[in-house]
């Protein structure tokens, strides 16, 4: 969500029409016509992203299980403070509670604490988080990484020291928030990249399919949360977006495809998301975004 902004220019929509056209039109406009969506195209993927600095809190409830998935009913809450800008990079403080109830008076609790930083040229990251589990510290992480022409290296402090060089082409969180929003805007609907965002133990890295929608005309799909009468969003246009975690390792090994986890949303231009979903395959979270305060944008200087 990183987890996130795009603007619509709908290049491949334009795309498809002109073939519908291109029968009536001398080769020449055709030409013409093709060289402009190109341009349009282009332009989208060059011109800067602005991720507003914003703090959102979701609401968590079941949405829905699949097989036979022991879960009775989920409730929580996301808190999720994005800061910085495109010059002094870009701070995220997370904090994810949640309680799974399994039937017969078993509640799990758990509460996942993280904090990162990821420079504004993409090429550095740090990472520090905590996971609880019934107030019981299970996971501890912290480190930092970078990138270089030929490879990413990670340092890790917790949960031990360790050194890993991982591929160049890794992408860290916010940069793949940017490519996606780019990505969108330039009318394309499909990204497939190696992800590295810190989680688990710190030494893994994800492949990520991001699936990006049409865009969402604003009447449609009306929410009753916190931003549908926030006048900052009026006029912000928003994409349907779902991004499929798998992992790296395992999808290497094996022909197993089944995603790790997915996150779905409703993503507006300015990097702030609605309508979140966590499918974690035999059971689906929703997250209702029941707070939003859009901060003031620092200046870059």
């Amino acid at each position: 969500m990183v987890v996130n902004g795009m603007w619509a220019l709908r290049a491949a929509v334009v795309a498809l029409g002109l073939g519908v056209v291109a029968r009536s039109l001398p080769a020449q406009a055709q030409a013409q016509a093709q060289a402009q969506v190109q341009a349009t195209a282009q332009n989208a993927l060059v011109a800067p992203v602005i991720l507003v600095p914003h703090r959102a809190i979701y609401d968590l409830s079941l949405g829905q299980t699949r097989g036979n998935s022991e879960i009775a009913s989920v409730s929580g809450r996301i808190v999720y403070d994005f800061g910085g800008n495109a010059c002094q990079g870009y701070s995220l403080d997370f904090r994810q509670v949640s309680e799974l109830d399994t039937g017969e008076g078993k509640v799990s609790t758990s509460d996942l604490r993280s904090t990162t930083w990821e420079g504004a040229d993409a090429k550095s990251f740090k990472f520090a988080s905590q996971n609880f589990v019934d107030e019981n510290l299970v996971d501890a992480v912290d480190g930092h990484a970078e990138h270089d022409a030929t490879r990413t290296a990670v340092d890790l402090d917790k949960p031990q020291q360790k050194s890993l060089n991982l591929d160049a082409g890794v992408v860290f969180p916010t940069e793949h928030m940017i490519r996606a929003i780019k990505a969108a805007r330039a009318g394309k609907t499909i990204l497939d990249f190696p992800v590295y965002d810190g989680s688990d133990t710190g030494d893994k890295v994800f492949n990520t399919l991001t699936v990006i929608g049409r865009k969402i005309a604003p009447d449609e799909r009306k929410h009753d949360d916190a931003a549908a009468d926030e006048p900052k969003l009026a006029n912000v246009p928003r994409w349907p977006v779902t991004i499929s975690y798998f992992d790296k390792g395992k999808s290497e090994d094996s022909a197993e495809q089944t995603p790790v986890y997915s996150i779905g949303f409703e993503l507006y231009a300015n990097g702030i998301s609605r309508a979140l979903t966590l499918d974690y395959n035999d059971f689906v979270v929703d997250g209702k975004l029941t707070s939003l305060e859009i901060k003031d944008q620092k200046p870059c200087p």
